[in-house]
């Protein structure tokens, strides 16, 4: 009970813009930044034809300017009192029974002819409705095409003629010091330039956010600049701006941290919400632990990096390419896996189907493994899994509370009258652990109830209060 409060009340304080803890500072600091190689970086603009000699923005930025809008969402939210849902108190104290939330965000227009706005998921999630202001003035309706919280990308589509599209970068190509461009509404006051470079690339750690291969910059990125666009000086799309970090509030003002969501990723998201409105995604099929010096130590391994292998799920991607128990995986796709956080993070960024090379280590000797990702299933009815379950279903936590500590899965939905609502199960409560057996994940609490046990409990956690539940 006791540690699952603080879980929840760590969880409570990670409520920095953006998601982004002030805990997460020393981890940020510490981590090396990397760097892929990239071609030469164009020059600076040339000079305003007649003008003075001084190089500028402005040309590059009079061709981007028209893709990158402003988005204003609002929410019907139920206005909840003391005295519950009486009319008369209401209408005494005049409170309404529900108020319209509003927010604001920016979006980026990356095909004219279909309409197509990228934007931050946070900043259209649970809205009701969702607006669109081009820099022409035109307001207009968004209908919503899909999102993927995981990755905080959402596409929407807009009804109107003469847009303009922005042309998108490889974001693979981006060096550390390139020259960017940010582009939004901060704080609603309208359409805002800044500029600063490129501080690190493949920044993956950092806490309250989903999966991670973010672009750090400098430029300033502050409320209302999510969604927006981080563009190179060629005027092509880097980056989709989702969130600055500031311990002392996003009120503080900017420290130069900011982070964007590469365009190679953003594009192959909405590459999939376009066809499906869902994202397929892959992975290993396996469990795994960090290595410590003990670890290390005892599989003959000259450092203590890397994530090894504890269990290999049936059917799995993991065991059709022949990995096996102890197997300690030390790179994916030629990128250093340092842990094994960071080897679920790699998983996530994976779409279904893809194919992933691996370096592993076995007995202390090098193996090379080839392995086909398989898809991570979105949700779970209760009745696949075990009978004392009917009426429910499950998912997968959201990458987000993972990064706090949680580990399980989500009930996602409780059918009225079912027999899980008979047990007391609730939508909204994560299931912690089960006497069924050991398990992190959907696929682990699927495997875990292959053998049905005698007598099912759940280790639930509601709110901020954990309990067992006996399922009958």
């Amino acid at each position: 009970m006791k540690h699952s409060t603080k879980t929840l009340l760590t969880l409570s304080a990670a409520a920095a813009f953006g998601g982004f803890a002030a805990t997460g500072l020393n981890l940020l600091l510490e981590r090396p930044a990397t760097a892929s190689t990239a071609a030469a970086m164009p020059a600076l603009p040339s000079a305003l034809p007649g003008g003075p000699a001084m190089p500028t923005l402005a040309p590059m930025l009079k061709q981007v300017l028209p893709a990158v809008v402003s988005v204003n969402t609002k929410q019907v939210v139920r206005v909840n009192t003391p005295f519950g849902d009486d009319p008369i108190f209401r209408r005494i104290f005049g409170i309404p029974q529900e108020r319209i939330a509003q927010s604001l965000g920016s979006g980026v227009i990356i095909d004219a002819q279909r309409g197509l706005v990228l934007t931050n998921n946070h900043v259209v999630e649970n809205a009701d409705e969702v607006q669109v202001t081009l820099a022409d003035g035109r307001t207009l309706k968004a209908e919503f095409v899909g999102n993927d919280a995981d990755t905080d990308i959402a596409l929407m589509r807009i009804p109107a003629k003469d847009l303009v599209a922005i042309p998108v970068a490889n974001s693979d190509t981006l060096q550390i010091g390139d020259f960017v461009v940010a582009i939004g509404n901060p704080f609603g006051v309208g359409q805002t330039v800044t500029s600063g470079i490129v501080s690190a690339v493949g920044r993956n750690n950092l806490p309250g956010a989903g999966f991670q291969n973010f672009i750090q910059t400098d430029a300033s990125i502050n409320p209302g600049n999510s969604g927006g666009a981080l563009v190179n000086l060629n005027g092509e799309l880097v980056g989709i701006n989702t969130a600055s970090f500031n311990p002392r509030g996003s009120m503080a003002g900017n420290i130069g941290l900011g982070f964007a969501i590469p365009s190679n990723l953003a594009t192959r998201i909405k590459e999939q919400l376009l066809h499906g409105g869902v994202v397929r995604r892959g992975t290993l099929g396996i469990d795994t632990q960090d290595v410590d010096e003990r670890i290390a130590k005892g599989l003959g391994l000259s450092e203590a990096r890397g994530a090894v292998v504890t269990r290999i799920y049936p059917n799995s991607a993991a065991s059709a390419a022949g990995l096996k128990v102890g197997d300690v995986v030390l790179t994916a796709n030629g990128e250093a896996i340092a842990n094994a956080e960071a080897l679920r993070n790699f998983q996530g960024l994976q779409m279904a189907d893809a194919k992933v090379a691996l370096d592993v280590r076995r007995d202390g000797k090098p193996l090379q493994l080839t392995a086909t990702l398989h898809e991570i299933p979105k949700a779970l009815s209760g009745i696949q899994l075990d009978a004392r379950l009917t009426g429910a279903s499950f998912s997968e936590l959201p990458e987000s509370l993972r990064r706090q500590g949680l580990a399980g899965v989500l009930v996602e939905d409780v059918q009225r009258g079912s027999r899980a609502e008979q047990s007391g199960l609730q939508r909204g409560d994560v299931v912690l652990a089960a006497s069924s057996g050991n398990f992190s994940d959907l696929t682990g609490f699927r495997a875990s109830l292959a053998s049905t046990p005698q007598q099912l409990v759940l280790r639930i956690l509601r709110g901020n209060t954990s309990g067992q539940l006996l399922m009958r």
